[in-house]
């Protein structure tokens, strides 16, 4: 029987490294794959102002429709704004993500607006800025920020455009008419802590006790557990449409 695939999709400002401390956890029943959007790592980059669509040609053979897609924070974002680009998957895990980023009872558009200005001033120092708001959340906020910092060192995963183009899609991309009219299950797994959501979100979502927005980080065997256990039922879900 082969191994139910996981397609892992990292955040702004931070590469596929982010899924290494999951790597030790993961059960043998599940093949998990980190992968770098355009831009990250290895991965070639769209350049200024690339569109969904540009992005869904580049990604089309990662993000297989076979797999579960597990999207963080920007990372689910894209994956919910791609089911107009691409075939669905078997699930979609959002993980500290809602339909759109900005909220009134979260991060509002005029922080959003304020951090982007900051980052055409200032791009390293306004990605360190970033990396510390994340572990905010968390149980130990400095040592979530250090994990963070050993994992991707001091020099920015992606090009100042590559990331220009990220900050513009948090600030435009909204899901909530394609996740209302989702093919495939989607699930919400919020921190209880995380600075990034809004209230309405977190009461949408199931909770993550005691988190923030880097679960991976601070519980990842926790982590996941809750993946494991949505991965497949989503995964028995669509064996049962089939």
């Amino acid at each position: 029987m082969q191994p139910l695939r996981l397609i892992l999709l990292s955040g702004w400002g931070i590469d596929r490294r982010i899924w290494q401390p999951l790597a030790a956890h993961w059960p043998a029943h599940l093949s998990a794959q980190a992968v770098d959007w355009p831009g990250y790592g290895d991965a070639p980059a769209l350049g200024a102002n690339a569109t969904l669509a540009e992005l869904a040609e580049v990604m089309s053979e990662s993000l297989a429709s076979d797999a579960v897609w597990v999207g963080w924070s920007l990372g689910g974002l894209l994956a919910a704004a791609l089911f107009e680009e691409l075939p669905p998957p078997r699930g979609l895990i959002l993980l500290g993500a809602g339909s759109t980023f900005c909220a009134t009872d979260g991060v509002t558009s005029a922080e959003l607006n304020a951090f982007r200005r900051a980052f055409q001033r200032d791009p390293t120092a306004t990605w360190q800025h970033f990396l510390r708001w994340q572990a905010q959340g968390e149980p130990s906020p400095r040592q979530a920020y250090r994990q963070l910092h050993d994992l991707l060192g001091d020099t920015l995963p992606a090009d100042s455009d590559t990331l220009a183009t990220g900050l513009d899609w948090l600030a435009s991309i909204d899901n909530r008419r394609r996740l209302a009219a989702a093919s495939c299950p989607v699930a919400w797994l919020t921190g209880e802590h995380d600075p990034l959501i809004g209230t309405a979100q977190r009461r949408a979502s199931e909770l993550l006790t005691g988190v923030g927005h880097c679960p991976m980080l601070s519980q990842p065997q926790a982590l996941v557990t809750t993946i494991t256990h949505h991965a497949t039922q989503m995964a028995s879900a669509k064996m049962a449409i089939l």
